[in-house]
């Protein structure tokens, strides 16, 4: 069986990324001989649609399962839709990971996307809160010739 695990690196000892669409690395495992491919997401940096673009990289891959940490509703959605079972919560190393799913260590059928809707990366577009400091009343100052002159 092919397992595709989100990983922080490229092999088998590497940590277990928690994101799906902005992980690091997909590591392909064979369960049976545990032989791998490991592969940098594209998708890592992608401004939106990180997760739908994630999500047909594993399926393009030909992977049976997914095992990561949470994953959204588009890429959910992409990878059901493919047959892709879907197991989620998963820590540790890939390796360690592998043999949680083979034992039954896992949710091994995510029934829904463990995290909310969003929109791509926050990249800080919005207008910060109004400054206190000088020149940011509604009067023209001490002198000015706005309301309550001296």
């Amino acid at each position: 069986m092919k397992i595709c695990v989100t990983a922080v690196a490229g092999d088998l000892s590497a940590e277990v990324d928690p994101r799906f669409g902005r992980c690091k690395y997909f590591v392909f495992v064979d369960s049976e001989t545990t032989d791998f491919e490991a592969m940098p997401n594209e998708a890592f940096n992608a401004p939106g649609g990180a997760g739908i673009q994630a999500a047909e990289t594993v399926v393009n891959k030909n992977a049976e399962v997914l095992v990561t940490g949470n994953v959204g509703p588009n890429a959910f959605q992409v990878l059901s839709a493919a047959g892709v079972k879907i197991a989620t919560g998963a820590f540790g190393t890939v390796k360690e990971v592998v043999e949680k799913y083979k034992s039954g260590g896992l949710n091994k059928a995510a029934e829904a996307p463990t995290v909310p809707a969003h929109s791509g990366q926050a990249l800080g577009s919005g207008v910060g809160g109004v400054g206190s400091g000088r020149g940011g009343g509604r009067g023209g100052g001490r002198r000015g010739g706005g309301r309550g002159r001296f």
